[in-house]
């Protein structure tokens, strides 16, 4: 049997030494390559690819998850998995989990692995894209469409793979989970955190590979590092609202609601929360600094130094990415405000959306917004995943980076290596969120890897025009196949 971490177990003090030796692949391994999907198998792979696109799972009223989640159920039914592990449920009709499970050759001696994939995608407006974002485009080497970064490119490879090994007649020596989940990206039902309560026994494993984090760097083609998520910031929105008296526009005043609200967010745009590192970006920026030259190593050098080079770091953190390993991030993302033309605004209000540095809560945070509007006539509020409006946030942090495990991290190295060799394989701080934290929670270890290179000025997820590159597709697809078998450790 497998050591598993509980929560209680998985503390940050432990990962020094662990930093030092398994996350701290330099890519000295072997140059070979991955076994190719066949011309069938590709196919196969685009076409759910296409279908999963072309399927509106956002949490809004035209989105369905359920018509995704049956759509796969189908496809292994009729591939000829035994309906008894493909398990089609959920607290709500719309928005159905799948978990299919692939059955060891004989007695599993240790317990599965668990995949773990969200099916929904954040809303995209027709009139904003240059393509329809519900549709599936190839052009110029590259795959568009809503959910082609975030996350349905590993939906559809997971997908395809458990295909191919049933196609095989791959016989491992220990189960093999997928979870197609729902609401991920926000709404009522989050299929991860409904699995693990209500159905443990399906979801149970030794560990899970998340491909909603992590993965290959680019910078103008050359692969600079690997990253593997150890841990991730606190998700938080909050709801800023402006009262006033309002009044005829014709007699404009500069109290109305608008300009107080504009006031404040002008504030936040001009705050940067202070800059702080634990453990996992340390050793991801000690990494890259290897990989980097010019003025960018020398000022990763000098944010590395004690004590941090301040004005380096915020000549690293007009690159967004970097901004975003150094602190707390607080943006407004939506506005809405009065009540007709010809009237001075009564209510203004803005959603602002906070990703959270480890050591730090929601409730901390909404503190610290209230001290940088310095207006008491705002109210600032916590959202929930759920839209709950309330005046406090919960004290919650973030999840404690669990202990980088051989099994795991000896064939993704390997892998890796095969695909991209020399690329030092690195711990990140996810900078967005992910259902991760439902299983961390649960003491089950998480590792998000998705194997997917971009290029890290074209990251897309949540925007416009959202893409991937056709290549990276087909890289991803073999790099599963290959980990997949490494991880089951067929009986054959």
């Amino acid at each position: 049997m497998r050591r598993r971490f509980p929560a209680s177990q998985i503390v940050p003090v432990t990962l020094s030494a662990l930093l030092a030796s398994a996350w701290l692949c330099s890519g000295v391994l072997a140059q070979n390559s991955l076994p190719a999907a066949s011309a069938e198998d590709r196919a196969e792979a685009r076409a759910i690819f296409k279908q999963l696109i072309e399927i509106n799972t956002t949490d809004t009223p035209l989105g369905n998850v359920t018509t995704a989640t049956a759509a796969m159920q189908k496809r292994f039914l009729d591939a000829g998995f035994p309906a008894a592990d493909v398990h089609l449920l959920g607290p709500d009709a719309r928005k159905q989990n799948l978990v299919v499970r692939f059955r060891a050759g004989g007695t599993p001696t240790e317990k599965p692995v668990l995949f773990l994939c969200h099916m929904d995608v954040v809303e995209a407006l027709r009139s904003d894209w240059s393509t329809d974002p519900f549709q599936f485009v190839e052009k110029d080497g590259y795959y568009y469409g809503r959910g082609t970064q975030d996350m349905k490119n590993s939906d559809a490879a997971l997908v395809e793979t458990f295909l191919r090994l049933h196609r095989e007649g791959y016989k491992p020596k220990r189960d093999l989970i997928l979870a197609l989940t729902a609401d991920e990206e926000g709404g009522k039902f989050n299929g991860a955190e409904w699995l693990v309560r209500e159905h443990r026994e399906l979801v149970d494993a030794a560990y899970v590979i998340n491909p909603d984090a992590g993965g290959i760097e680019l910078d103008h083609g050359r692969a600079v590092v690997a990253d593997v998520e150890a841990t991730e910031k606190v998700y938080s929105d909050f709801q800023i609202t402006a009262t006033n008296r309002g009044g005829h526009s014709s007699l404009p005043r500069p109290d109305n609601a608008i300009y107080e609200l504009t006031a404040a967010l002008n504030k936040l745009a001009a705050f940067a929360f202070p800059f702080e590192m634990n453990e996992v970006t340390r050793t991801y920026f000690k990494n890259l600094a290897a990989q980097e030259t010019g003025q960018t190593q020398a000022d990763i050098r000098a944010v590395l130094a004690s004590p941090p080079d301040l004005a380096a770091a915020a000549r690293l953190g007009v690159e967004p990415s970097f901004n975003a390993n150094f602190r707390t991030t607080c943006v407004a993302t939506r506005l809405s405000a009065g009540h007709a033309n010809n009237a001075l605004p009564q209510t203004a209000q803005a959603i602002v959306n906070c990703r959270i540095f480890p050591g730090h809560s929601p409730e901390e945070i909404r503190k610290q917004l209230i001290g940088i509007f310095g207006d008491d006539k705002l109210s600032v509020k916590f959202v929930s995943d759920a839209g709950v409006v309330s005046d406090t946030a919960p004290d919650r942090k973030a999840m404690a980076p669990p202990a980088p495990i051989p099994e795991v991290f000896a064939p993704l190295t390997r892998l890796t290596q095969a695909i991209w060799p020399g690329t030092p394989v690195t711990p990140v701080m996810e900078n967005g969120a992910s259902d991760s934290i439902y299983f961390a929670q649960a003491g089950i270890p998480s590792y998000g890897y998705s194997a997917i290179a971009l290029e890290r000025d074209d990251e897309r997820a949540h925007g416009r025009d959202e893409r991937l590159p056709v290549d990276s597709f087909w890289k991803s697809l073999d790099f599963f196949h290959s980990f997949l078998k490494a991880e089951g450790k067929s009986t054959e």
